[in-house]
C-alpha cells in the first residue's frame, strides 16, 4: 500500500484487508504469497486463454530466452505468426505488431484519421477501446448525456472535446446509421466491440453498421482484443459474418504474454511504411517490444492450442453452463437480476430491464454488486471487483464451473439478499 497506489497496478480497487500479492498460477488457479489457493475467473483479464503455465508455452518460451528477448525488428517468430494472423484474420491482408491492445487501438483509429483525412471518430457509450483518450471516453458516464455527445470518465482527458469523439449507444442501428450520416463528412472511423463487454451485438447490428460506414466512406474498425481468438478462431469477424476495416488484437493472442497486433488491407497499412515520410500521406507506428520473439513464440503456440478440434465448442458450452447455472441461482432466490455473455464470458448485471445496451445493463444497485464480488474475493475466487465479468479458458472445466457456483450462491445469501430485502 506504501509503494502502489491503493496496492495494485490498477482497476481492482481492493479495501486494505484484501490487498493481495500473487505468486504463481496453473491453469485456472492462483497462489498468493502468504499461501491462499484461489479459484481465478480473471485470467489476467482474459489473457491467459489457454490458462497459467501452460506446459507447452512455458517450454517453447523458455527455449526460446536463450536465443535472446528482444530485437525492436521483424524475427522468425514475428513473420511467421504475422503469417498466420493474416491467413487467420479476414480484414487482414498486412499486419503490425506492439505491445498491447490499447496501442493496436490507437494506431488504428490513428490511421483511419490519415486515410481518410477526417479527425473524428465514432465509439458506443460503455466500451473500453484501452487505455488512450478514446478508449476511456465515456466508458462508464455518470450522466445521460443526449448522443453523440461525450463524457470524460477521468481528469485529464482531451479527445472528447470540440467534438473529437462521438458517442453511440450499442445496439441502436437505427439511431447509430443516423449519426454516422450526420456526421459522415468529418468522421474518419467508428470503433466497436462486436461483443460490447459481455452485451452481444443483437441480429442485424453488426452488418447495418458495416453497411453504414460503407455507404458514407467511413472506416469500420473492430476492436477484437478481447474477441479475438476467444469466440472462435477468426474472432468476431468469423463469429457473426461481418469484415472491419481495421481490426486490433491483443490479450488471449499472447497466451499470457504481452502483445498486441493491428491489420487490414495492404492499400490502408501501406500508409504506415516510413518511406512515405516524405510528403506523401504517412502514419508513424512502432513500438520497442512489439512483436518480440518471446511473444510471438507464445502466440505461435497459443494458436495452435486454440486450433485443436473441438476447443470452441468445449469453451462456448462452458460459458453456457456456467450462464445457466448463475441465472438458476438468481431465480432460485427470487433476485431480479441479468446474467449476460457470450462464448467463454459472463456477467451479473443487477438491472430489471432486458440488456442491449449501456444504459440498460449497468447496475441499479452498484453497491450491491461490488460488495457481491468482494465477498467472492474473500471466499477465494479471484476477479476484479470493479466490474462483474467473468472470464473462463481452455483450463477450466465443468467442476470449477461448479465450485464457482456454490461460493457465488453462498455469497448472495449472505451479502445480496440482505442488502436488497
Amino acid at each position: 500500500m506504501s509503494v502502489l497506489p491503493a496496492g495494485g497496478n490498477g482497476e481492482f480497487n481492493l479495501p486494505a484487508e484484501l490487498a493481495t500479492v500473487i505468486q504463481r498460477g496453473e491453469g485456472c488457479r492462483l497462489w498468493t504469497a502468504d499461501g491462499r489457493r484461489m479459484l481465478d475467473y480473471s485470467m489476467g483479464w482474459g489473457s491467459v486463454l489457454v490458462g497459467h503455465a501452460n506446459v507447452k508455452i512455458v517450454r517453447a518460451v523458455t527455449e526460446r530466452l536463450a536465443m535472446g528477448s528482444n530485437f525492436a525488428t521483424v524475427t522468425d517468430a514475428s513473420l511467421e505468426l504475422a503469417e498466420r494472423i493474416v491467413r487467420i484474420s479476414p480484414a487482414c491482408e498486412q499486419v503490425r505488431f506492439c505491445a498491447s491492445g490499447t496501442e493496436a487501438t490507437m494506431y488504428c483509429l490513428r490511421l483511419a484519421r490519415a486515410a481518410t483525412g477526417k479527425p473524428r471518430v465514432m465509439r458506443f457509450e460503455g466500451a473500453y477501446h484501452g487505455a488512450h483518450d478514446v478508449g476511456v471516453t465515456s466508458m462508464f458516464p455518470q450522466a445521460d448525456l443526449p448522443y453523440p455527445e461525450a463524457e470524460p470518465s477521468c481528469d485529464g482527458l482531451t479527445t472528447h472535446l470540440d467534438g473529437g469523439v462521438l458517442v453511440a449507444p450499442f445496439n441502436d442501428a437505427e439511431r447509430t446509421a443516423a449519426l454516422i450520416a450526420e456526421h459522415a463528412g468529418e468522421l474518419a472511423a467508428v470503433i466497436v466491440e462486436p461483443l460490447q463487454r459481455c452485451l452481444p451485438p443483437e441480429p442485424g447490428f453488426l452488418e447495418a453498421l458495416r453497411e453504414a460506414t460503407s455507404r458514407h466512406g467511413v472506416l469500420l474498425v473492430f476492436d477484437e482484443v478481447v474477441t479475438g481468438f476467444r469466440l472462435a478462431l477468426g474472432g468476431a469477424q468469423d463469429h457473426y459474418g461481418v469484415v472491419p476495416d481495421l481490426v486490433a488484437y491483443g490479450k488471449a493472442l499472447g497466451g499470457g504474454m504481452p502483445i498486441g497486433a493491428f491489420g487490414g488491407s495492404a492499400d490502408l497499412m501501406s500508409l504506415t511504411r516510413e518511406d512515405r515520410n516524405t510528403g506523401e500521406t504517412y502514419v508513424w507506428t512502432a513500438s520497442t517490444l512489439g512483436g518480440n520473439p518471446l511473444s510471438a513464440t507464445a502466440a505461435l503456440v497459443t494458436l495452435d492450442l486454440l486450433s485443436e478440434p473441438g476447443v470452441y465448442e468445449r469453451l462456448h458450452g462452458l460459458g453456457r453452463y456456467l450462464r445457466q447455472g448463475m441465472r438458476d441461482l438468481l431465480v432460485e432466490r427470487e433476485i431480479d437480476a441479468r446474467v449476460i455473455g457470450e462464448g467463454p464470458l459472463a456477467q451479473i448485471a443487477f438491472t430489471s430491464q432486458a440488456p442491449r445496451d449501456y444504459r440498460t445493463s449497468r447496475h441499479e444497485h452498484k453497491q450491491v454488486a461490488r460488495e457481491l464480488m468482494l465477498e467472492l474475493f474473500r471466499s477465494g475466487v479471484f476477479l476484479n471487483p470493479m466490474g462483474t465479468k467473468l472470464y473462463l479458458s481452455i483450463a477450466h472445466n465443468e467442476a470449477d464451473c461448479d465450485e464457482f457456483l456454490a461460493l457465488l450462491g453462498g455469497a448472495l445469501d449472505r451479502v445480496v439478499l440482505p442488502q436488497l430485502a
